[in-house]
């Protein structure tokens, strides 16, 4: 069913995810609610590398954990450039570190509707 509105029209996300099933399907989702989606990208030195050349980002939507590697580079990085993050991952919260509490989290399987949600409210509110 086609949206009649499009919450994320005209943001940019970045897409930092390593499941290319997943990748593909959330990007084709964000796109589908308006959102101009780079990547997905699905290493934390692609990850960190495109961020570095991406001028005005409006989030970055993150997998908490790349094929077994940690992505607090990435977030940390993202923060320094003072790009919002949304954290997407099959970890609870309690994996992320302290310094990420703050960070709004959404649980896999991702519902395109909370992460929107997300997006909106509390990410680029």
């Amino acid at each position: 069913m086609p949206l009649t509105t499009r919450p994320l029209q005209g943001r940019r996300l970045l897409l930092v995810e390593d499941d290319y099933l997943l990748a593909g399907a959330l990007a084709a989702a964000l796109e589908e609610y308006g959102a101009r989606v780079y990547g997905p990208v699905g290493t934390v030195d692609g990850a960190i590398a495109l961020l570095a050349d991406l001028d005005a980002l409006d989030a970055v939507v993150l997998d908490a954990n790349l094929d077994g590697q940690r992505v607090d580079p990435v977030a940390d990085f993202a923060r320094e450039r003072t790009v919002p993050i949304v954290f997407v991952s099959g970890y609870d919260r309690e994996f992320l570190p302290s310094r990420f509490a703050d960070v709004p989290h959404c649980l896999k399987p991702v519902d395109i509707d909370e992460l929107s949600n997300l997006l909106v409210t509390r990410v680029m509110g």
